[in-house]
């Protein structure tokens, strides 16, 4: 299906990330789909359906029984008619509903009604998103092949700060809108680190680095995306994980150390995203350190290399770094890839503020023994794709 023939149908239910609906029409009207747009009641009270009308040309439905519907059945009609629904924003009360199969409305009716590729994109207060309750109803729909988008993280319109924002417009469409990936990983089991790690000085103070682990759980996603099997080893962040992804939580590099080498014997592929600390505080004090002096003096011990002893295993699996450089990129990259025995090295240039740490957007230049590419600035989650591709070209 080409993506200008393609019929998407938007729910929108009522959270405040429903001001963000008329421009996600916007964005995927410009690449050509026809777009149809269900408002509940509540999401009534936070967008116009005339907005929602205006961009994307279409009468906008909100009635279960709508008399003006052929057959006054427009729950049907709505439902064969896509090829694409998602909703977004949903809120927990929708994911609940959905999970539960009820239909007491146009869009939930719809939602049992339709065969289409179902998308769910839910925005909520973090607390909300971290709920058991929320995270076992996801949980059922990812079960049931609904793709649950995962949500951003950043400060909430309560005032809150955490994961539970929905993603930005133009995100939701690339994603929605993207050819569907053919599963050329089935069957591979994949182990990727990512996020930073941080190493405790005394009960109060860590050191840790500025990753934000967007990169890694782009991978993570991009690696499910393709049909294999992923365990995600990641240090301490602000982004949400895949759902369908084995999700292993750390702090330390010695912890990191330990979750992957309990993981990899089964793995085919192994991808060191994190920025793991080098060293480690040899001595952590269990009281907090006064400020007696105008000095502090800390030794330091180096911590295990991750990659290197992956690389290094009688059965390594197809094993690829990354090298975050803030000079002479192309030089440190090779002799890492050298000197750590690695089958691919991913480099980025963390000195450019506009892409790497804490951006949404990377660059990187891919180095394997027999050649290298360069992959162009893109967003990460486009990036991550192309990695992966690279990656599994390399396997054959």
């Amino acid at each position: 299906m080409t993506v200008n023939k393609q019929k998407i149908l938007l729910g929108v239910t009522g959270g405040i990330a429903a001001y963000k609906a008329p421009d996600l029409v916007r964005k995927l009207t410009a690449t050509g789909a026809d777009v149809r747009v269900v408002l509940t009641e509540s999401a009534e009270h936070f967008v116009s359906p005339l907005s929602l009308q205006a961009v994307s040309g279409n009468p906008v439905s909100n009635d279960l029984l709508d008399p003006a519907a052929e057959a006054a059945m427009g729950h049907i009609e709505l439902a064969k008619w896509a090829d694409t629904l998602i909703i977004a924003p949903a809120t927990a009360n929708f994911v609940a509903k959905l999970a539960l199969g009820l239909a007491d409305d146009l869009l939930s009716t719809l939602c049992l009604a339709t065969t289409a590729k179902t998308y769910v994109a839910p925005a909520m207060n973090q607390q909300m998103w971290q709920a058991p309750a929320t995270q076992t109803n996801l949980a059922t729909l990812s079960s049931r092949g609904i793709e649950v988008i995962a949500p951003d993280s950043g400060e909430q319109a309560c005032g809150d700060v955490g994961p539970g924002r929905m993603p930005e417009p133009q995100a939701l469409a690339d994603l929605i809108t993207q050819p569907a990936q053919e599963k050329v990983l089935s069957g591979k089991h994949i182990v990727i680190t990512a996020g930073p790690t941080r190493e405790a000085i005394d009960p109060v103070r860590y050191l840790s680095n500025h990753s934000s682990g967007k990169m890694g759980y782009a991978l993570a996603t991009a690696a499910l995306a393709l049909g294999a099997d992923v365990t995600l080893v990641s240090g301490p962040v602000a982004v949400s994980a895949p759902l369908a992804a084995n999700l292993i939580n750390v702090e330390s590099a010695q912890q990191m150390h330990e979750a992957v080498m309990q993981t990899i014997d089964t793995a085919d592929i192994f991808i060191g995203c994190a920025a793991v600390a080098d060293y480690r505080p040899v001595n952590v004090v269990d009281q907090k350190i006064k400020k007696d002096n105008n000095e502090l003096t800390l030794t330091f011990t180096k911590n295990p290399d991750i990659l290197a002893d992956v690389a290094k295993l009688e059965r390594a699996p197809f094993t690829v770094g990354f090298a975050a450089e803030t000079q002479d990129v192309s030089f440190y990259a090779k002799g890492k890839l050298t000197r750590k025995n690695l089958d691919m090295i991913a480099a980025n240039d963390v000195s450019d503020k506009s892409i790497g740490f804490n951006s949404d957007n990377n660059a990187l230049t891919v180095f394997w023994k027999e050649g290298e590419k360069k992959l162009e600035v893109a967003d990460k989650n486009q990036l991550a794709m192309q990695l992966m591709q690279l990656i599994n070209e390399q396997l054959r």
